[in-house]
């Protein structure tokens, strides 16, 4: 999913980890609330794959991701805003169809696995099989509202608006597993936010440390050197969610090197003999660069409503009522202490030149 840059990115060092999210306190951050719903959907699941149910059958693992990994981002003192997408680019029909069939061989895959026995493998299938439906993003939404966190509404991509918010100061930073919100512009992006922590390898007893990770778009260009123009003709050339297949034979070097030498996606093409492009590459160039995006937000951060948020979690999803209290304590501690005020994090990081 998104544009791959993770090889070209480590090779020029833009990559910053952060040991510590306390040093992101005060700082809001905008969230792609899909991407970390789904990350929820595929972390947080039983040994054999099982995710997280209530009684009536209802998937409930995005909703307990959502609860408490936005409890420790809180308690840290960053102040989360989740971003909702809305009506996806026409462009992107392909990949969402891709990924639909890639959900359903997975499903294949898991239950095989299951009546097998090879649960290890299970686990991995059913990882990828995770669905968002209505129902479960407005049960989010309602879960925010009750937990007093905002949430915006984007017209179309949440990593585009995600990314506006950043460019009018109303957010520090977007948060995404996907490198996308660099070429929507964002002044900063913030990977593996909602999933760090320590994560099992698949197929192994073997546990890794991940740490969030901070990219600074002013400082990628420069280190690549080239303009934000170039840097999503490098994708096109890669293969965005806008055309999954990209420039056969072409990977995140030989794309580098092609638009810096030519300056441009087509120039460099009209310079490679017998290549052929099957898709719209300057439709994909102006949903990155001109993305539907709102102003229509207002960002507040309010005290938990301490029976709103029990009788969805406890009453109609059947969580646990002693651990939902226990979270609400921490929830309103977080709020009183961190979040009311705003205190200087990471700046001295990235002074301007």
């Amino acid at each position: 999913m998104g544009v791959n840059l993770k090889d070209l990115l480590e090779d020029y060092g833009v990559i910053k980890q952060v040991n510590d999210l306390k040093e992101l306190k005060g700082k809001v951050i905008a969230i792609d609330a899909y991407n970390a719903l789904y990350q929820f959907l595929a972390a947080i699941r039983q040994p054999d794959g099982t995710p997280l149910m209530d009684s009536k059958g209802r998937i409930t693992s995005h909703l307990s991701g959502l609860f408490y990994r936005t409890i420790n981002l809180m308690e840290d003192g960053l102040k989360p805003v989740y971003v909702f997408d809305g009506k996806p680019p026409e462009l992107k029909a392909k990949e969402l169809a891709e990924r639909t069939q890639f959900r359903e061989e997975a499903l294949k895959k898991y239950e095989k696995a299951v009546s097998e026995g090879r649960l290890d493998e299970a686990r991995k299938y059913a990882q990828a099989t995770g669905k968002l439906t209505t129902d479960m993003v407005k049960a989010s939404k309602d879960l925010l509202k009750a937990m007093g966190v905002p949430y915006v509404e984007a017209p179309s991509e949440g990593e585009a608006q995600a990314a506006y918010m950043t460019r009018k100061g109303d957010a520090w930073a977007s948060a995404s597993q996907d490198y996308d919100s660099l070429l929507f512009n964002t002044v900063r992006l913030i990977r593996n936010l909602t999933i760090s922590g320590k994560r099992k390898l698949p197929g192994k007893e073997v546990y890794v440390e991940i740490k969030p990770e901070l990219i600074e778009l002013e400082s990628l260009l420069r280190e690549l050197g080239v303009t934000r123009e170039q840097l999503i003709d490098i994708a096109i050339f890669i293969g965005t969610d806008y055309n999954p297949d990209g420039v056969k034979g072409v990977g995140p070097k030989t794309a580098l090197k092609l638009v810096k030498t030519y300056g441009s996606f087509e120039k460099a093409i009209k310079a490679l003999p017998g290549v052929k492009v099957d898709f719209n590459y300057e439709e994909v160039r102006r949903i990155f660069l001109n993305p539907p995006v709102t102003d229509a937000y207002v960002l507040n951060w309010s005290e938990p409503d301490v029976t709103k948020v029990t009788e969805l979690l406890v009453e109609e999803y059947d969580f646990s009522k002693e651990r939902v209290e226990n979270a609400l304590e921490r929830l309103k501690k977080a709020y009183r202490e961190n979040i009311r005020t705003s205190v200087k994090g990471l700046d001295m990081w990235f002074k301007k030149k």
